[in-house]
């Protein structure tokens, strides 16, 4: 489908309201056969459905969730972002960070770069730590809320991954990515676009989440139960290492709440070391 053709919007509404009526039933099966339909309908894949196969367990964990589902998730979520976010579901990464470099005794930054950067959430965090931050977001909504605010010497609407490997400004010395990893399976682009990104000596800073090893059975990576993607800190390890990182640590962090449960996961800082 080129980008200039149509999707037909009410064949789409039907196939993705019947899909989402099956996975709620419970019967995967036609569920999955109707989330097929959506994506033949819509290849773009705007309503996630590629992920929300993979979370019931059917086909292979896409590498990434697709750029037009996260632009339209976070578009339509960027004026209740940070309620949702941190008064619903108890978000505390970015003040986590700051913590954790203030105890290592890390920083002040020159320049910053805060990769899915939304609403500005991570910037506020760190904005008296740097001399100069750069935000990158998928979701144009979420940029225009984050310019407003002020944080940010530079802000562009991208692709994390995209922004990684076409930039040319100069290197940073601290690259944030908070929440970024769980719309992330395969972690090679964005860990190797931090590398090409960074000073040496640099630090990357990020969050992850994790499910118990025996849902995880061995996997790199996998898409958990609420359309997220989940990585295994032995996974998380390797990529590292070999995009030239040495890690100075691993924390266990509660990345949010979700249905009155904690979302395991992980803060991790790594160095650049060329």
């Amino acid at each position: 489908m080129t980008k200039n053709q149509k999707i037909d919007e009410e064949a789409l509404a039907e196939a993705y309201n019947r899909a989402l009526a099956l996975e709620k039933a419970g019967n995967i099966d036609a569920a999955v056969k109707a989330y097929e339909e959506v994506l033949v309908i819509d290849p773009e894949d705007h309503g996630g459905a590629a992920v929300r196969i993979a979370s019931m367990g059917r086909g292979e964990a896409p590498p990434k969730a697709p750029d037009a589902y996260v632009a339209t998730l976070f578009d339509q979520q960027a004026d209740d972002f940070e309620d949702i976010l941190v008064e619903q579901l108890g978000y505390a990464v970015p003040m986590v960070v700051r913590q954790r470099l203030q105890t290592l005794q890390l920083g002040p930054f020159k320049r910053v770069l805060d990769l899915g950067c939304g609403t500005g959430l991570t910037g506020e965090a760190l904005r008296d730590m740097a001399d100069d931050i750069t935000g990158i977001d998928i979701s144009e909504n979420m940029v225009e809320i984050a310019h407003e605010k002020e944080i940010y010497e530079t802000l562009y609407v991208a692709e994390v991954e995209d922004f990684l490997e076409d930039n040319d400004d100069d290197a940073f010395d601290l690259i944030t990515a908070t929440d970024v990893l769980p719309y992330l399976g395969a972690l090679e682009p964005i860990f190797f676009g931090a590398a090409e990104n960074i000073v040496e000596g640099g630090l990357f800073i990020f969050s992850s989440e994790t499910l118990p090893d025996d849902v995880m059975a061995g996997r790199p990576y996998m898409v958990g139960p609420h359309q997220r993607f989940a990585h295994s800190e032995t996974y998380v390890r390797e990529r590292l290492a070999a995009t030239g990182f040495d890690v100075v640590e691993v924390t266990d962090i509660n990345v949010r709440m979700q249905d009155g449960h904690p979302t395991p996961g992980h803060l991790v800082i790594a160095k650049f070391k060329g």
